[in-house]
């Protein structure tokens, strides 16, 4: 891709919804923000112009919704002025769930794979577990959570695997539906051609199935690890964790600090759109090396 079309296919889109949103974001801290600057300034007996107000309202140290400046400067002393390993560090908390986040994803990934490869080729697994699976997804997370981290906690299990556990809960299943329709999306003349070859079962599996559904793995994988992230913060909330971004968002609700909120929210994006962006790297180079042709 040339760099004009890079500018006008990817970057300019990209960058008008950012745009966009910084807009949105602004006047919705200036409505948000105002009816407390108003009765503030009544209380104090303090008369300011319409750009003084506006700047107040920018700036307040709790605001009910923080600027996107607040949130930025937040971010960059979190992560630039502080040392990595620091508690004030949001790298730190970044690291923390993220550690989660990837044990989790490594199960959850196993564990869908194992399951689509039953489902393909054991019928019965098709008409009885596929349902089930479906169904977990419809329990709230928030309500699994906490079930997990006490009854893991009730046989000594505490850290880092009860938060895991949550990521692979919600990662399994798009991994799961996804292979099981990549196993299946072979053609049937080159599923007829490999039986007339006698190919066994395993071997069907081996050079044709698995390499049919490696697009469809790595698109899964990268809702997969994007749930996992989730599952790991969601892990933290009901442990009272004091390291990770859940925790942060948990000490920010305490003491009403919005732009603690709101940093570590982004943090936590950012962590996200990371692991993605990596994930489909990975998936481009791995289907370079198989000789797809790239879209």
């Amino acid at each position: 891709m040339s760099g004009g079309s890079f500018l006008r296919d990817r970057l300019a889109p990209v960058g008008s919804i950012l745009l966009v949103i910084l807009i949105a974001w602004y006047i919705a801290a200036y409505a948000l923000n105002a009816p407390f600057q108003r009765d503030f300034d009544r209380r104090t007996d303090v008369t300011r112009t319409g750009a003084e107000f506006l700047l107040a309202t920018m700036s307040q140290p709790k605001p009910t919704m923080p600027a996107p400046h607040q949130v930025a400067e937040n971010l960059w002393t979190n992560t630039l002025t502080v040392k990595p390993w620091s508690k004030r560090s949001l790298v730190y908390h970044s690291w923390i769930t993220l550690s989660a986040t990837l044990l989790g994803f490594a199960m959850g990934t196993a564990l869908g794979v194992a399951i689509a490869i039953g489902i393909v080729h054991v019928p019965a697994l098709d008409r009885s577990l596929l349902p089930w699976i479906i169904t977990s997804q419809t329990i709230p997370i928030l309500a699994v959570a906490p079930m997990i981290i006490v009854l893991l906690s009730a046989v000594g299990v505490t850290g880092l695997l009860p938060k895991a556990l949550i990521s692979t809960y919600l990662s399994f299943f798009p991994v799961a539906v996804g292979m099981v329709k990549g196993l299946r999306s072979p053609d049937v003349l080159h599923l007829d051609l490999m039986r007339t070859y006698s190919a066994s079962k395993m071997q069907l599996l081996w050079k044709l199935r698995i390499p049919a559904s490696v697009p469809f793995f790595f698109t899964s994988m990268k809702v997969a690890i994007a749930a996992s992230l989730i599952g790991a913060i969601v892990g933290e909330l009901p442990t009272g964790a004091v390291a990770g971004i859940g925790s942060k968002l948990l000490a920010g609700s305490y003491y009403s600090q919005t732009i603690d909120i709101f940093a570590a929210l982004i943090a936590g994006s950012i962590v996200a759109i990371l692991l993605v962006s990596l994930v489909g790297i990975l998936g481009r180079l791995v289907n370079a090396r198989m000789g797809a042709r790239q879209a």
